[in-house]
């Protein structure tokens, strides 16, 4: 594929709002995992909670979109400046010319949850200020962004369970090349709920302790929430440093409603076809920010994939253990990280992870490590075998 320049991003999660609170974070090895005190949960693992969520005001103007999701979504697009940006990418290309591409899971399910609970207790309708395709609706955060900016043009939310924000990156990429628009907002927004928290520990994934991903001990995943967002345009002549997104790889590999295949069939197939995207070969690849969500099952199907492909040449570390696993917005989120190791010269540690697992032969990194990265792949593995991964680069 041709590159495409991240003219800005940022990502919002449990470790703080933005991009230096998220490399602050991740240099110190800073966990943002706390035990579980969410909303009526009563449930024995932990979370990460984004603050102050709940005290964000929507426009009057767009009140039928509240929900807690929709709250985060513009907590992240007022971070770092990206609203600023996008507004001036608006006034080069028009309101027709910018798209929007979305991931999310479960979007604004929680409104649901909370309006079930003031049914009418005779026909057990749900309230009238209830507005379920502004909020449950899994084209909520998409269509908000629309509106929020007053676009007119293409738009689209995936919902493809964990890997859904980072195929929102290959949508956009496509249309990009087909010319349909000149730039794209892509990105992914998941907050709690008690649908994911009560669903995950019915499927007994999630852990009694922050998870530790690739630890011989692991044993299940921390539910987090976040939002995080890029502005892709194309450019033929990107200043040094920039950011640039050089290859996306998908793959479908269908083995199980709910687990990988257990050699890592589709991960491997999705990481091959970013390396052919990108026109690059696994020796030059420089971090690998692993899917990692802590479950035995992943871990160890990602692991094979990984050494298979790369041996044990390549850095590599999951960051679920800072973050926890933001379901539908990890993959935008691990994206953006890919984009501070690039920047900054360093590769994140893996917060909470003690004895990595011997039967896991790959470079992992416990703790943060200083290096030149060029070239950064990202995984992203849905339930469903709904695989991607993103390759990003810096600019010469």
């Amino acid at each position: 594929m041709t590159p495409l320049l991240l003219s800005a991003y940022t990502a919002t999660t449990c470790l703080g709002r933005g991009l230096d609170a998220t490399r602050e974070a991740l240099r110190s090895g800073r966990s943002g995992l706390v035990p579980c005190a969410f909303e009526t949960v009563q449930l024995d693992t932990w979370m990460g909670e984004v603050a102050a969520v709940d005290a964000q005001k929507l426009p009057k103007s767009l009140a039928d979109y509240d929900c807690r999701n929709n709250r985060l979504t513009q907590m992240g697009l007022e971070t770092d400046g990206f609203a600023e940006r996008v507004r001036e990418a608006i006034a080069r290309y028009g309101k027709t010319r910018v798209g929007i591409f979305l991931g999310t899971s479960t979007a604004g399910i929680l409104q649901t949850e909370l309006a079930y609970r003031r049914r009418d207790p005779e026909s057990g309708a749900l309230p009238d200020d209830f507005h379920y395709r502004t909020t449950h609706n899994s084209f909520s955060l998409a269509e908000f962004t629309r509106d929020y900016f007053g676009l007119e043009g293409m738009a689209m939310a995936i919902s493809t369970a964990c890997s859904s924000s980072a195929k929102v990156f290959a949508a956009a990429a496509r249309q990009l090349e087909l010319g349909s628009i000149d730039a794209a907002i892509v990105g992914g927004v998941d907050t709690l709920c008690l649908t994911t928290l009560y669903g995950f520990a019915s499927l007994q994934l999630t852990s009694a302790q922050p998870c530790r991903p690739y630890d011989a001990t692991r044993n299940g995943i921390s539910i987090g929430e976040g939002a995080a967002f890029a502005l892709l345009e194309r450019c033929n002549q990107p200043a040094a440093g920039s950011i640039l997104l050089l290859g996306t790889g998908e793959s479908s590999d269908a083995y199980h409603m709910s687990s990988p295949h257990p050699e890592g069939l589709g991960a491997r197939m999705a990481m091959e076809a970013a390396l052919r995207s990108a026109g690059l070969s696994a020796g030059d690849i420089d971090y690998i920010n692993l899917h990692g969500t802590s479950t035995p099952a992943n871990d160890a199907a990602e692991g094979k994939a990984v050494s298979a492909l790369f041996a044990n040449r390549v850095p590599c570390s999951s960051t679920k253990g800072a973050t926890g696993h933001t379901l539908g917005a990890a993959g935008a989120v691990e994206a953006i990280i890919c984009a501070l190791t690039l920047t900054d010269g360093f590769m994140p540690g893996s917060p909470g992870t003690e004895n990595v697992d011997p039967a896991i032969t790959v470079d992992y990194l416990l703790k943060s490590r200083d290096g030149t990265v060029l070239q950064a792949l990202t995984n992203s593995f849905g339930f469903g075998g709904s695989n991607c991964s993103l390759i990003l680069g810096v600019a010469p």
